[in-house]
């Protein structure tokens, strides 16, 4: 097959992991592929050299922005249409909101065969303004008609899309979003010594996320919880894996605790490192307030940690509540330090959470998982 894949921008997020992942398993199973984006922009980091040297075809739109800008959406529009025209894929897959619409526009302008387009995470859901959530609503809605088949990465945006009255029920398909789970069974560098790189000893009980430090990601929940955990659990660390802008405001209110020693900020780290990272820690929290189905559960679960995250989106699909880690609900910051207290001072209960989320993870987010069920996908799309 001839297959485009369009994305909005190749920054470190979990999207684009999937996305990559997904043209890289594509290419190695003979299909011709292209991924078209935008420049990486932000302070997020940039996966451009990630996405080069596999073999595949990368091309930037230098006028992609994600914000709604009109004079470059309706640039895109007109190059994307003149690249679909010059390519001729048999399939167009679109990820992110902004590059969904107009890609899929393109696509149908194009009369390409078949349009699949993969929800990554809502945008009309919290977190945006009214308006821009009403605005991306609108264009969902009139996208939905222009795609042969939505993949959602969890259940939970198949039912909320539905809710809000994007597409039919028959266009929707759940294939969860795959990662390379090697790294995180035996990662590059080992428990022992990357903890002592980090100044970690054997009793620290560490406790670790994976997220941007950027609004909406669960870390002023945890650092309102922090004093208290920390006079509790003499042993416990904070291992916190991502850069942004809020490092600054959070590292001066860590400061005015006096709790400079129980944390660790990484600060934004290549893909490759966060494995090694991940095996660091004992526990994983992740209290963001929007996400499709966050990669830091199974990632921590391939890893062979426990983990604890609110009932958001399709969090509950990316563990077994009760057997490898616990599910919260929303923004119940009291109910998430109890269930953080648990783990950390029970090694056995973290043991055997940690061996059952491992087999879970490799069985549901391996990427040639992914990767099968999109071929399948777009087989019987094209044979119709």
């Amino acid at each position: 097959m001839r297959i485009v894949h369009i994305i909005t921008r190749l920054i470190v997020g979990g999207a684009q992991e999937n996305t990559l992942l997904s043209c890289r398993g594509q290419h190695a199973l003979g299909h011709d592929l292209t991924l078209i984006c935008g420049p990486p922009l932000g302070p997020e980091g940039s996966l451009m050299d990630a996405a080069m040297g596999h073999g595949y075809k990368v091309e930037v739109i230098d006028d992609m922005r994600r914000a709604i800008l009109p004079v470059k959406d309706w640039l895109t529009c007109r190059q994307l249409l003149r690249r679909l025209r010059e390519i001729r894929p048999d399939v167009v897959h679109t990820h992110s909101s902004k590059a969904g619409i107009l890609g899929r526009w393109a696509a149908r302008r194009a009369q390409i065969p078949a349009i699949v387009h993969t929800i990554h995470g809502l945008a009309f859901t919290a977190g945006t303004s009214r308006t821009v959530n009403g605005f991306y609503k609108f264009m969902e809605k009139r996208a939905a008609p222009w795609t042969d088949k939505i993949v959602c990465v969890a259940d939970a945006m198949r039912r909320q899309s539905l809710a809000a009255g994007v597409g039919r029920a028959e266009q929707y398909a759940v294939i969860f979003s795959g990662m390379e789970t090697e790294p995180f069974i035996h990662p590059p560098v080992g428990r022992q010594e990357l903890r002592q790189r980090l100044g970690l000893e054997d009793r620290h009980i560490v406790l670790g996320t994976i997220a941007r430090l950027f609004h909406l990601k669960g870390h002023d929940d945890l650092l309102a919880l922090a004093p208290d955990l920390c006079q509790k659990i003499p042993d416990l660390r904070f291992l916190w894996i991502g850069g942004g802008i809020l490092r600054p405001d959070f590292e001066r209110r860590i400061r005015d605790m006096g709790l400079r020693g129980r944390f660790i900020l990484t600060g934004l780290v290549p893909p490759a490192r966060v494995p090694e990272l991940t095996g660091a820690m004992d526990i994983l929290a992740h209290p963001s307030r929007r996400e499709g189905l966050a990669r830091a559960l199974p990632q921590a679960q391939l890893a062979g940690k426990p983990v604890v995250t609110y009932d958001i989106d399709g969090n509950s699909e990316g563990l077994i509540d009760g057997q490898t880690g616990f599910v919260v609900p929303p923004f119940d910051r009291a109910m998430l330090g109890e269930k953080i207290a648990l783990l950390a001072g029970d090694t056995n209960l973290r043991a055997q959470m940690g061996e059952r989320g491992r087999a879970f993870a490799l069985g549901r987010f391996d990427a040639q998982v992914m990767v099968n069920a999109l071929e399948q996908l777009y087989a019987d799309l094209l044979s119709h």
